[in-house]
């Protein structure tokens, strides 16, 4: 806990301190996670998620989920300076992001869609229902919230939301060739939330859908030889 969530803040502060002694800078745009919002222990159904959304405090600490708990402080820690020091902050909430890599040493989201591709169920497991992006919209959204006069607060940013058995039934028909599994466990139980992303296109943005961000992500695999092409 202490590894993740110490340097989170202190880091997101560390950043803003920097920002407020440039006077000629107009706005601050932060990265945070829909993990700082999907977090739930709420019963109920359907729900609709938006910017107005938190995760439960009590629930990450009760499972240690110690990233998600980093999002919610760092993020509000940076809500606090700014209102303290009058900084135009806008934050992005991207869901799992999805596409190619631009280095071949792979982040841990990347290599954790590369052991679901290889048949691994562990790690992917733990993630139950979730939203995924592609790598080009969370970029576009930077650069949309960066540029627009009119974008303030917290703007989800998430193509679509898929529980766990829902995105592997979909990459084992996209991509029969490889050992995908058929079924996951969802630590979380029945989930059915959704994650309401109609603020950030209101300002226009347009989402890629789910094939074309696995479709990149294969690809960029391949290339990279982290996957072979008959795996068997």
């Amino acid at each position: 806990m202490e590894e993740t969530l110490v340097p989170a803040v202190n880091g997101t502060l560390n950043v803003l301190r920097s920002c407020k002694k440039n006077p000629s800078l107009k706005r601050v745009v932060l990265t945070s996670s829909s993990s700082a919002v999907r977090i739930r222990d709420d019963a109920q159904p359907n729900i609709s998620l938006d910017e107005t959304s938190w995760s439960s405090v009590p629930l990450c600490e009760r499972m240690q989920l110690w990233y998600a708990l980093a999002k919610v402080f760092a993020e509000k820690a940076a809500w606090e300076f700014a209102k303290e020091n009058d900084i135009d902050l806008v934050t992005v909430l991207p869901s799992f992001v999805i596409g190619p890599s631009l280095s071949n040493e792979l982040c841990v989201t990347a290599s954790d869609v590369l052991g679901l591709l290889q048949g691994d169920t562990a790690r992917f497991s733990s993630y139950g229902r979730m939203g995924y992006v592609h790598i080009d919209d969370v970029a576009s959204s930077h650069i949309l919230v960066y540029e627009a006069p009119e974008a303030k607060g917290r703007y989800l940013c998430s193509s679509v939301v898929l529980d766990n058995n829902e995105l592997v039934s979909l990459l084992a028909k996209r991509y029969p060739i490889f050992p995908i599994p058929r079924r996951l466990n969802n630590p979380y139980g029945e989930q059915s939330y959704q994650l309401n992303t109609s603020k950030l296109q209101g300002l226009g943005f347009k989402f890629k859908g789910v094939q074309e961000m696995f479709d990149d992500c294969v690809q960029s695999l391949k290339d990279q030889g982290h996957l072979l092409e008959c795996p068997l």
